[in-house]
């Protein structure tokens, strides 16, 4: 098959990882793979150069930006719908909010059989005001009456959209977010120098995120939650991978709690670093406040690593109390910093819990199952003419 995936930017995150293996397990199935995506900007870091190398058809839509723009938008999609009529694929799949909406909206003006659109987290959410929520949910109903298959990373993401009227349970499949599982072995790295690297010893507890450094991402919540469970364990040391537009802000916000000296922020770094980066940690800690699939806790399972995440969206799917994690209500800091002490002072329980995770992740989120779910999903609407 001719197959095209559309996304709105290829900046290091967990949809785009996803869509990148996507393409490159598509193509070693023999199928003729188009990425679209629109011109990275700020902080997060890049994904283009992995794309570039992957070896697919990479094509740029320089009027395909995040924000919200009219006139570019309406560009984007002419660009798109021209794009799509050269190509003429026979399965157009979108990721993410804008590409999901313009993406849609061209393959149905380019006439393209079968269009696919994947929920990596809900475009309307929590995080957003009530206009702004409302006109993206009338958007992706709107969209969803000539989507063929809407996938969705979790089966929380499949609830949430019927709820809001997307459309009916038949026209969703839950696809969990694949990735290289091979490259997380928590053999593999030395432990020691990492931790070295970041100036902590052995008596330490090392607690990660890999987040950016942004709005809606948790900091607001784990900063207070740092200085509570220093207080009580001062053994403890946090770790951020990840930069933003935000890492000033937060930096002086560890400042002012006198908590310096317990964060260790390295920034950015190459997605396939993050297993040995993983591997220096204790415990990593989600505290996002919109998700869909908590990509970062299946990365630090993998490696063997607890995680405690909020309570949200498809987060229990992956943090499983008394198996793989802790669960903590939504902004409940307190408990938050509660279920960072608990681990902390639990060797045992730690190991235990990141033992079963790495079993489950195992089954769950290799990205080869990725592949062959999506491959049959678009061998079979285009043998039923959809």
């Amino acid at each position: 098959m001719k197959i095209c995936q559309v996304i709105t930017r290829l900046i290091i995150g967990g949809a785009q990882e996803n869509t990148l293996l996507t393409c490159a397990g598509l193509q070693e199935r023999g199928h003729a793979v188009t990425l679209i995506a629109g011109p990275e900007a700020g902080p997060e870091g890049s994904l283009l150069d992995e794309a570039r190398q992957g070896g697919c058809d990479l094509r740029i839509v320089e009027s395909l930006g995040r924000p919200v723009d009219p006139l570019s938008d309406w560009r984007a999609r002419r660009e798109l719908t021209r794009l799509l009529r050269q190509i003429r694929p026979d399965v157009v799949h979108t990721h993410s909010s804008k590409a999901g909406i313009l993406g849609r909206l061209a393959a149905r003006d380019a006439g393209v059989p079968v269009i696919v659109h994947t929920i990596h987290g809900m475009s309307f959410n929590r995080t957003q005001s009530w206009p702004v929520r409302t006109l993206y949910r009338r958007l992706e109903v709107w969209c969803s009456g000539f989507t063929d298959r809407i996938v969705s990373v979790a089966d929380a993401m499949t609830r949430q959209a019927i709820a809001a009227g997307l459309s009916p349970r038949t026209g969703f499949t839950t696809i969990y977010s694949g990735m290289r599982t091979d490259l997380f072995d928590p053999l593999r790295d030395d432990r020691e120098a990492i931790r070295h690297s970041w100036g902590v010893g052995d008596e330490h507890i090392v607690v990660g995120t890999i987040a950016r450094l942004f709005r809606n991402k948790g900091y607001e919540q784990l900063i207070p939650a740092m200085a509570e469970a220093v207080r009580r364990d001062n053994r403890l040391r946090f770790v951020w991978i990840g930069d933003g537009a935000q890492r000033g802000e937060y930096a002086s916000r560890l400042h002012s709690l006198g908590l310096v000296g317990y964060a260790r922020l390295p920034g950015l770094i190459p997605p396939r670093e993050i297993p040995s980066v993983l591997a220096g940690m204790d415990i990593l800690v989600h505290a996002s406040q919109w998700e869909g699939l908590p990509r970062a806790a299946v990365q630090a399972l993998l490696m063997e690593k607890p995680v405690v995440s909020f309570d949200i969206d498809g987060a229990p799917e992956v943090v499983i109390p008394d198996r793989t994690g802790i669960l903590v209500p939504l902004n409940d800091v307190p408990a938050l910093a509660a279920a960072i002490v608990e681990l902390a002072g639990n060797p045992a329980r730690r190991k235990a819990l990141g033992r079963a995770g790495r079993s489950l992740c195992l089954a769950r989120f290799d990205a080869q199952v990725m592949v062959e779910r999506l491959e049959q999903i678009y061998g079979g609407l285009s043998e039923s003419g959809v």
